[in-house]
């Protein structure tokens, strides 16, 4: 069953969120496809700041995948600095892409 992970994350910056987007995709420049990820799985990414810090939303296949990413993500967003990065974690009713 896919499921939605939200990282809602006070005091990250845009800066942050770009070099971690780097460092999963294991090259420059920003994530454009769901092949930029460590691990397969991912349907889609959206990010955003918000006025506390940064805000990523995922839909991913399976919480099994999501989990798998996590040991990948976590430590990056440690490195970089970024505290209270704890997703939440929701079963999807509907999933529409375009």
């Amino acid at each position: 069953m896919p499921i939605v992970a939200v990282f809602d994350i006070p005091g990250m910056t845009q800066e942050q969120y770009e070099a971690s987007a780097e460092k999963v995709a294991g090259r420059p420049g920003p994530v454009k496809n769901p092949s930029d990820w460590p691990v397969p799985g991912l349907i889609s990414h959206t990010s955003a700041a918000t006025p506390e810090g940064w805000l990523v939303v995922d839909v991913w296949e399976s919480e099994e995948a999501f989990r798998k990413f996590g040991e990948t993500i976590m430590p990056i967003l440690k490195e970089l600095g970024v505290k209270e990065a704890k997703p939440r974690i929701y079963e999807t009713h509907t999933v529409v892409m375009r």
